[in-house]
């Protein structure tokens, strides 16, 4: 058990906690969520020793050992992969790196009879420690996570191949307790799936800061909220926060309420002028002073409007045949599609496919080897990415929003200050007047993504908008994004928010491919693991081999059904085949595609039934013919 008493620390006026206390039990696997700048990352490193708190004590037994993965986790560029897998000083990380060692030297020199000592000693010590099975796990790990060249060099690995060793080498570590800050951000869909089911069966106590709600929701079973320097404590996963939030919240405002009444009784007494100058009557004065002091977190973030956007055209942007590549990968290859006026669109895919390629040339940000584009006149994009903008730090958080501009206007005319959309996005009054660069990472996100939005855009393209940003201010994006009269197109890796936001996915299959997809991302992973299973009973049925059928005579329904059952199979081919025509046609009418192909699957079923059919009348129709 680990055990926090009395944490308090601060970043320069802002009190980041407030003499918090908590323990972290065996096997618990904590969720810690909170508005950016509320110090989840600074709780996360005060308990990992990389950062220290002003007062406040954190104790565990000596022999308890704590792994951090940082947000940005730093390697020794000069080390192999497999060699800043097995670090520390933990006894079966220093026999595996003696291990691999020993491999290297034996491929170096297969005839030196020293290598070949050295490693038969290696793996005898294997033997006696039993490590072969953290040796299979750890290179299993790296292989899962995309990483399967272990002796390249990590200073020639890309920044996303780099935060997949620092995680493969957080999990392999012998830990008590592994704490991970936002080990999800640019982790493709699959990969964080793979991570979720790893970590639900981990050994040790889990800590972890993450904006992806499905993750928290599956992985958790505590979650630490974080609000305005307090440590809020629910028991369960992120599903269970949420209507523990909810009771809290109507707490928080019923004792609000009984306060006001209160106060407003004490504050009548004090008008009457009561003449009593006692000890007693001063007590009561004093109290009333203090019950106006006193203040409640009741204040609720409405978007309950209708947002402004610049006037959108019914021509939006076409891609006639577009092909792109990239250092001799094909990344887009003779791709074409129509996006019209409501479209919501998201792009996935495997990491280095291409998918913000594709959302750059419909930017015309880079240029496209062949096709062409064409895009409305009315058309105005306001785009989101990662890194877009350095923000100026001597800024004041108000002054850079009013740069863009002072007012909104909402669909029905109302005007909405630049100081009301600060609200609505999580920075309240007093904060609208602090310097930019006294601000968080996830702030300063936040802060951007709000300038983009103040440019009344009314075709929205949002590049991986969740990686730095907090859930609650993802769900004011979300609501936001419901009320928008545009068109929407987003990157992303968070399954949660492809739910929420889109109805129609373009999914990069690799060599340039990319295929449609009408519905959302979890009706996405339905259909695949449907194909899957389709498959593996065509291929167990290919491994069966069929019993031989005893000769018989065809019956009178046979001889009926065999004459029959070609063109029973052309008609149902024939339907197939109107119905493709049909979803083309629906275009973006996602409900029409949905009906449209539901209908193919249920017909593709019968086709499949005839076809067995068939086959079994044609045998018994061979047979007859041989005997």
């Amino acid at each position: 058990m680990l055990t926090i008493e009395n944490l308090y620390k601060s970043y320069g006026e802002k009190i980041l906690f407030r003499d918090i206390t908590c323990t972290i039990s065996e096997n618990e696997r904590i969720g810690v969520i909170g508005v950016n700048g509320t110090g989840k990352s600074t709780f996360l490193k005060v308990i990992a020793g990389v950062d220290s708190a002003e007062k406040g004590t954190i104790h565990h037994p000596k022999d308890y050992h704590i792994e951090y993965l940082a947000q940005e986790p730093e390697l020794d560029p000069n080390l192999t992969v497999i060699e800043q897998i097995y670090y520390g000083e933990a006894s079966i990380m220093k026999l595996m790196r003696a291990y691999e060692e020993a491999l290297l030297q034996l491929q170096k020199d297969p005839e030196k009879v020293e290598a070949q000592n050295y490693l038969m000693k290696m793996q005898q010590k294997m033997d006696e420690e039993d490590t072969w099975e953290a040796n299979t796990t750890a290179k299993t790990v790296l292989t899962k996570l995309g990483i399967t060249d272990f002796d390249r060099k990590v200073s020639e690995l890309s920044g996303g191949q780099q935060k997949r060793v620092a995680i493969a080498k957080a999990l392999i570590q012998p830990a008590d307790l592994l704490i991970m800050d936002e080990p999800t951000n640019h982790l493709d869909n699959e990969t964080v799936e793979w991570l979720e089911k790893y970590l639900q069966t981990y050994k040790g106590s889990l800590l972890l800061v993450t904006h992806d709600r499905y993750f928290l929701d599956r992985v958790t079973n505590k979650i630490y909220e974080l609000d305005k320097g307090n440590l809020y404590i629910y028991e369960g996963n992120y599903q269970v926060f949420l209507e523990k939030k909810a009771e809290r919240d109507e707490l928080e405002a019923s004792s609000e309420l009984k306060h006001q009444n209160t106060l407003r009784r004490e504050l009548a007494w004090l008008k009457r002028g009561a003449k009593a100058r006692s000890t007693k009557q001063k007590a009561r004065i004093d109290r009333i002073h203090d019950m106006k002091e006193k203040t409640f977190d009741t204040k609720k973030q409405n978007l309950e409007f209708q947002v402004g956007s610049a006037r959108l055209g019914k021509k939006v942007i076409e891609l006639i045949n577009i092909s792109k590549t990239f250092d001799g990968k094909t990344l887009i290859d003779d791709f074409s599609h129509l996006i019209v006026p409501g479209d919501r669109i998201g792009i996935i895919g495997p990491n280095g496919s291409g998918k913000s390629t594709l959302l750059h040339i419909m930017a015309e940000r880079i240029e496209a080897d062949k096709g062409k584009m064409d895009i409305g006149e009315t058309v105005k994009i306001g785009y989101y990415t990662q890194g877009d903008e350095e923000l100026n730090g001597e800024l004041r958080i108000i002054d850079y929003i009013k740069e863009v501009a002072e007012v909104i206007y909402t669909k029905d005319g109302q005007v909405i200050t630049a100081e009301q959309m600060l609200e609505r996005f999580l920075f309240s009054r007093s904060e609208q007047y602090t310097y930019i660069r006294k601000l968080s990472g996830g702030e300063k996100r936040r802060l951007y993504l709000l300038k983009v939005l103040m440019t009344e855009p009314n075709v929205l393209f949002l590049d991986e908008p969740t990686n730095d940003l907090d859930t609650q201010t993802l769900g004011v994006l979300e609501e936001y994004l419901d009320q928008f009269p545009g068109v929407v197109i987003t990157v992303s890796h968070d399954r949660y928010f492809l739910d929420r936001v889109v109805d129609h996915l373009l999914v990069f299959k690799g060599e340039g491919r990319i295929d449609h997809f009408y519905g959302n991302y979890s009706e996405f992973l339905e259909m695949q693991e449907a194909e899957k299973s389709i498959k593996a009973n065509i291929e167990k049925t290919k491994e069966t081999p069929r019993p031989k059928k005893q000769k018989r005579k065809l019956s009178y329904k046979d001889q009926k059904e065999w004459e029959q059952i070609e063109d029973q199979i052309m008609e149902l081919e024939t339907k197939i085949e109107e119905l493709q025509s049909g979803i083309a046609e629906a275009g973006s009418d996602a409900e029409k595609v949905q009906e449209l192909f539901k209908e193919q699957q249920e017909v593709e079923g019968k086709l499949e039934a005839k076809m067995e059919r068939w086959e079994e009348l044609s045998l018994m129709v061979e047979e007859l013919g041989n005997g």
